[in-house]
C-alpha cells in the first residue's frame, strides 16, 4: 500500500499551483478589486452595520459570484487581523472553484456514469481533506459543497487531501435541495449514507454502477432531513462496537469503496 503517495492518474493537472494557499487580503478597495478581478474568494468577513458605497458593491459582486459574506463585529475583524482592516478581510480560495452543470455536460458527453460527492456541512477542514483524497483515489468526479455553512478551503485541507483538492474539482452551490434536485432530473441516482437508513449497506438494493450523487452529511447532525428526503437509497453502514458512529471522512471513504466495487464488478457495456 502507498499511503503517503496517491495515485494521480484519473485527473490532468488542474491550472494553479499546490502552492497556493489560502490568502488574507484586506481593507475595502483591495477587496472589491479582487472580486473586479475574477479571483476566487473563499470568504468575505464585512463589519456588522457598517455604512459604506464599496461595502454594497463588494455584497452585490460576492452574491454574483455565489462568495459567502459574513456581517460580524469588530472583535472578529480583529482578531482575524492587528492591521487596518477597514471592517473588511477576505481570503482566497486556493483552488478554483468548477461550473457544476457545464462538469455534468462534459462527463455525460464523454459517456461516463458520473460520481459526484455532496458534503453537507461538512465543516472540520481535516475531515474536508480527508474525504477529498478518499474521493479522488475512488473514482469521484466532483465534490460539491454548499457556499455556506461548509469548512474554509485552506492550506491545512489542502494538506490532508494529499493533493487531491488539486485533482477532483469541486463545485460551490448556493442551495444544496435545489442542486440535488437539478442532478435528480439530469438522470442521477441519490444514496444518502445515514444512520437512520432503512438499508444496511452491504444489503442494498440500489443499483451504484449508473449515474450517482453521494450525499455524506455534518459532523454533527447528519444529513438535512430536506436532503434526505429527496434520497433515492438511505444506507448504513453495518458496525458491531459501541461507538455507534464513524467519522464522516472514514464513512465516506467505505461508502465510496462500495461504489467503486459494484462499478468494478459490473459487466462492461
Amino acid at each position: 500500500m502507498n499511503e503517503g503517495r496517491p495515485s494521480y492518474k484519473k485527473y490532468p493537472p488542474r491550472q494553479q499551483s499546490a502552492e497556493r494557499t489560502a490568502d488574507m487580503i484586506f481593507g475595502l478597495r483591495p477587496i472589491l478589486e479582487a472580486l473586479h478581478a475574477g479571483k476566487t474568494l473563499e470568504k468575505i468577513f464585512l463589519l456588522k452595520g457598517q455604512k459604506h458605497s464599496l461595502v454594497a458593491e463588494i455584497s452585490e459582486l460576492a452574491r454574483a459570484a455565489d462568495t459567502p459574506v459574513s456581517l460580524v463585529p469588530i472583535e472578529k475583524l480583529n482578531g482575524l487581523t492587528r492591521k487596518n482592516h477597514q471592517g473588511a478581510v477576505a481570503f482566497l480560495s486556493p483552488i478554483d472553484y468548477a461550473p457544476l452543470d457545464n462538469l455534468l455536460a462534459g462527463l455525460f458527453e464523454q459517456g461516463k456514469s458520473p460520481l459526484l460527492l455532496v458534503l453537507d456541512r461538512i465543516t472540520d477542514v481535516r475531515n474536508f481533506g480527508a474525504i477529498a483524497r478518499s474521493a479522488e483515489c475512488l473514482g469521484v468526479d466532483a465534490v460539491v459543497v454548499p457556499s455556506r455553512g461548509a469548512a474554509q478551503l485552506n492550506g491545512d485541507a489542502l494538506k490532508t487531501s494529499a493533493g487531491a483538492l488539486m485533482r477532483v474539482p469541486v463545485c460551490r452551490e448556493p442551495n444544496l435541495h435545489s442542486t440535488i434536485r437539478r442532478l435528480k432530473d439530469s438522470g442521477l441516482q441519490v444514496v444518502a449514507c445515514t444512520e437512520k437508513g432503512n438499508e444496511s449497506l452491504e444489503q442494498a438494493t440500489i443499483d451504484m454502477t449508473g449515474p450517482l450523487l453521494v450525499v455524506m452529511g455534518s459532523e454533527e447532525d447528519g444529513i438535512n432531513p430536506d436532503l434526505l428526503e429527496l434520497a433515492d437509497a438511505r444506507l448504513r453502514i453495518p458496525m458491531i462496537g459501541q461507538i455507534g458512529s464513524l467519522n464522516v471522512s472514514v464513512a465516506s471513504g467505505i461508502l465510496l469503496y462500495e461504489v467503486l466495487r459494484q462499478r468494478l464488478v459490473a459487466p462492461q457495456q
